[in-house]
């Protein structure tokens, strides 16, 4: 259950988001980290919030790779970010499957919270399609849409107005660091 004095969290999408769009990611040598993504991932740690990637990953429901294929890119990202992020979690199925853990089901997030004590009101969710922030409003987060990945495309697809629309992580982050401290 999501408690209101649990740590405050940043839900990040990760492909377009926290690293640069690869369609059905799966070779760490495709991997590419935006040049701000440490920086970001910096800042909301110093701020003191919890770091916790949630990712649709149907390439693996689709044959195309294999769930330890996925989880060597989230170990590379780790290492990376030196063991900055808190969780990964992630959805392997098909988007008709039907099932609760695909964004924008609640799946991940019901999963983080059983996990981790979650702040409901001072944690966000951030993404660059139009599932996450379905997902962060589903979850009554404060969201934030990023203009990196299919956020340009996706941006023009939002029925209801994101808490902010910035032009990518970094500037996400600022903004929520901005907006925590007041």
């Amino acid at each position: 259950m999501m408690e209101m004095n649990g740590q405050k969290t940043v839900f990040l999408d990760r492909d377009g988001t926290l690293i640069e769009e690869v369609n059905f990611l799966h070779r760490i040598e495709d991997l590419r980290f935006f040049d701000y993504t440490d920086d970001a991932v910096n800042l909301l740690k110093s701020a003191g919030f919890r770091v916790i990637i949630v990712t649709n990953q149907s390439g693996i429901g689709r044959g195309i790779y294999t769930a330890d294929q996925m989880h060597a890119i989230h170990e590379r990202i780790q290492e990376e970010l030196t063991e900055k992020l808190d969780a990964f979690y992630f959805c392997p199925h098909l988007p008709d499957a039907g099932c609760a853990c695909r964004k924008p089901g609640l799946g991940m997030i019901e999963q983080a919270a059983q996990d981790f004590e979650v702040d409901l009101e001072r944690s966000w969710m951030v993404g660059d399609k139009l599932l996450d922030i379905e997902l962060g409003f589903n979850a009554g987060f404060r969201t934030a849409m990023v203009r990196t990945g299919y956020g340009v495309i996706h941006g023009a697809r939002l029925t209801r107005e994101p808490d902010i629309v910035a032009g990518d992580l970094l500037e996400a982050v600022r903004f929520i660091i901005d907006s925590d401290d007041r």
